[in-house]
């Protein structure tokens, strides 16, 4: 076991030595090298010596290290989350102020990065930061992993009367013209006044 807890711990540091400073993963990543024993015995080992960091429960990362102050730098929220998507099988959808964020809809940094999902609802904290996964229902999750999603529910954060020339105009300005056609496929999924406000984002755009 001794032996074999070496070679696997080997072969995951030069696997995670391959990827970006910041890259998340979990045991799940390195299934190829080992047993399960051998490969938590191995991201145990390393992270007690410093070569990655223990991020949260089965998660862990490759540090992004600011020399000057001689200390890592917080892990990247969006990292966190597609690691934990890759390891349950699960979809997400950026939410609420965070959703409308990522889109420039919002100048506020939310202090909870707030995303639905069809797996199980948790907390994970970042520093002073929180990830916060809400369990939503099948039908809500139709269109996870596109833009759409994400537009969709940042136009329910704003709300109605919140939404005017300069949202539609940002919104044109940021998505691209396959953003703005995924707009069009996905009407059908957003309440009639979301739809609406989609459809003249994406009135440039032809399908």
């Amino acid at each position: 076991m001794g032996k074999q807890s070496q070679s696997t711990g080997s072969k995951l540091l030069a696997r995670v030595r391959r990827k970006p400073a910041g890259h998340v993963f979990s045991a799940a990543d390195f299934h190829d090298l080992g047993s399960p024993t051998a490969v938590r015995l191995a991201l145990m080992r390393h992270a007690q010596s410093g070569d990655i960091r223990k991020v949260s429960r089965g998660l862990y990362e490759r540090p992004r290290q600011l020399p000057r102050l001689k200390r890592a730098l917080p892990p990247i929220p969006e990292n966190v989350v597609q690691a934990m998507q890759s390891r349950d099988q699960s979809r997400v959808l950026p939410s609420g102020a965070h959703a409308a964020n990522l889109l420039g809809l919002s100048t506020q940094v939310p202090l909870r990065a707030v995303y639905l999902t069809d797996g199980r609802a948790r907390r994970v904290a970042l520093g002073n930061q929180q990830i916060v996964f809400k369990h939503a229902a099948t039908r809500h999750m139709a269109t996870a992993g596109r833009i759409s999603g994400t537009v969709i529910q940042a136009l329910r954060w704003l709300g109605r009367d919140q939404v005017d020339s300069r949202t539609i105009d940002t919104l044109r300005v940021r998505l691209s013209d396959e953003d703005k056609r995924q707009l069009w496929r996905d009407v059908r999924y957003a309440p009639a006044w979301i739809a609406d406000i989609m459809r003249q984002v994406a009135e440039p755009a032809t399908l």
